[in-house]
């Protein structure tokens, strides 16, 4: 098939969390890559994240005299993903568990500055092996002026890449009741004033970690390439060979001589694919992904038999949408005492600060679509709302987006659900708030139920009754922040057909895959990393410098 309008010895697709340490790998090796980016923004998904590594046993743990081992996680991982098919096959998470300190070290070497996310607990640190120390990983802020003004302005970022430091950002949350909140805002501002007087523009969260890539990738002299979406994959005697992309509005057929490797993100914005494969109800309008999640790789890899797994999955995030049209997460405000959620029979059916891709499966498991959440007084009073921190504006009630009233009946009949149900649901709960135990959903009992909660609230810092009006109700979503399910890998990332074959040549790892997590999320940052991992294993692999 030849006639190749041009050649690099790995092609990667997508600019998210793999693409960048797997270029790296290949120019460290005296190769060739080349990114090819559909967007005109570079940075994938990991860019607009919370900018979180999940990586068990690394190696600042150890440095803080913190006591992890590689039994310990094995144990943990096996606990909370358990066996779910080739995904989650012992060869691929004992390759994730390996590659991970590795890892670290590696881009460690590249000058990456990483930091531990002090006090953010495995999110099912009950289960053997968890632990009630962060595993996760964060990076120093990042001054964007570092980069080129051209590569500055392809960096990907959303309105919340704050320059937080480690976990700052949930402590701001607590402005209002504590002094570390207090001290968190003081530090946060004072940074950015800092940061303005020396002519910086910092950033944090995923785009710090993405920033730094890009960085690392432009002084690599890295060939990354945006507006160049992939539209076929060329395969020959078996054997992805390249991609055809687009050039000046024709096609433009690419060689790849050690291979391509998908990293192109999911489908949460692909309407038909989300009908197709997820639990239902399910809308684009209520995801946060990558506006480039649009499947299109996922579906030009089954063509070429690329099996598929975990399609119905994705990291779910209950969401609502405000009338400015913004989508809030609410991952930080759930947790905080004074607040519960209740289905459309006004009963409480899980507990609610545990993991947010918990919390969306349990939404799809009770039935319910949207499902309320409850808030008193005092939690308007002193937390944000998805991250808004000023007064309540008027248009969320003149829209509907919240509803008002002064007693749990009348709360009821404005949300539609019985208003004996929702009184006895609020009278039991209020009673678990004085006693500091939740007989029902064990709300507290564990160490990452209290991680968004406030420690100034007793007995238990995420319970506080509802019990003093006026009372609000806001209908919330399962939202997502990408899809967690697609094309099935081994651990070397290399693409698996349904047959149980491999497809010589296609590697694939991020949100385009079948993650090695399965339908679980074992803690902050469980996406990002083993989007990094795969990515870098996949290019020593093709390079023939295969990790063991």
């Amino acid at each position: 098939m030849g006639n190749w309008d041009e050649s690099a010895d790995f092609v990667i697709v997508g600019s998210g969390g793999g693409s960048m340490i797997a270029a790296l790998a290949v120019v460290d090796a005296g190769r060739k890559p080349l990114i090819l980016e559909k967007t005109d923004k570079i940075g994938g998904s990991t860019a607009m994240s919370g900018g979180v590594f999940w990586i068990p046993n690394h190696p600042l743990q150890a440095r803080d005299g913190i006591n992890d081992s590689d039994e310990k996680s094995r144990t943990y991982l096996d606990a909370a993903v358990g066996d779910l098919g080739p995904a989650t096959s012992r060869a691929r998470k004992d390759m994730f568990l390996k590659q991970g300190p590795a890892m670290v070290h590696y881009l460690e070497s590249k000058g990456m500055p990483f930091m531990r996310c002090h006090g953010w607990s495995d999110y099912h640190d009950d289960l053997p092996g968890g632990m009630a120390e962060s595993r996760s990983l964060m990076v120093e802020p990042f001054n964007t002026k570092e980069l080129p003004a051209d590569w500055r302005a392809k960096l990907r970022r959303t309105d919340f890449s704050l320059p937080f430091k480690g976990s700052e950002g949930r402590t701001l949350m607590l402005m209002k009741t504590t002094w570390a909140g207090k001290k968190a805002v003081v530090s946060l501002g004072l940074r950015i004033i800092k940061s303005k007087l020396l002519g910086q523009e910092l950033v944090g969260t995923g785009a710090a970690i993405q920033g730094r890539m890009l960085q690392m990738a432009v002084r690599h002299n890295i060939d990354i390439r945006t507006n160049a979406g992939v539209t076929e994959l060329v395969e020959e005697d078996g054997r992805i060979t390249g991609v055809v992309s687009e050039k000046d509005g024709k096609p433009w057929r690419i060689q790849a001589r050690d291979g391509v490797l998908i990293n192109a993100g999911g489908f949460s914005h692909n309407e038909a694919m989300r009908k197709q494969y997820g639990p239902q109800p399910s809308s684009v309008a209520w995801t946060n992904a990558n506006p480039g999640d649009t499947g299109e790789m996922i579906q030009i890899a089954k063509a070429h038999g690329a099996a598929l797994d975990f399609m119905d999955n994705a990291v779910w995030i209950l969401t609502s949408t405000p009338p400015s049209g913004e989508r809030f997460m609410h991952v930080l405000d759930l947790p905080k005492p004074h607040c519960i959620l209740v289905n459309q029979k006004g009963q409480r059916y899980t507990n609610e600060p545990q993991s947010y891709m918990a919390n969306g499966q349990a939404v799809y498991a009770g039935g319910d679509v949207p499902v309320w959440a409850i808030i008193e007084s005092r939690h308007r009073k002193r937390y944000p709302w998805g991250f808004f921190a000023g007064k309540t504006p008027q248009a969320w009630f003149d829209s509907g987006y919240m509803k008002r009233a002064d007693t749990i009946e009348g709360l009821a009949a404005q949300i539609n659900v019985p208003p004996a149900n929702l009184k006895s649901t609020v009278e039991r709960f209020n009673g678990f708030a004085r006693t500091g135990v939740d007989e029902d959903f064990g709300r507290g009992s564990k160490a990452y139920d209290l991680v968004f909660s406030d420690p100034s609230h007793g007995p238990n810092p995420g319970l506080g009754a509802i019990e003093k009006p006026p009372f609000y109700a806001v209908a919330i979503y399962p939202g997502d922040v990408g899809t967690f399910g697609g094309i099935m890998t081994d651990e070397f990332a290399r693409v698996v057909k349904e047959d149980g074959s491999v497809l010589q040549g296609l590697y694939a790892t991020g949100n385009s895959t079948a993650s090695v997590m399965g339908k679980t999320y074992p803690g902050a940052g469980a996406s990002i990393s083993p989007a990094f991992i795969f990515g870098w294993v996949a290019a020593r692999h093709a390079i023939g410098q295969a990790p063991n």
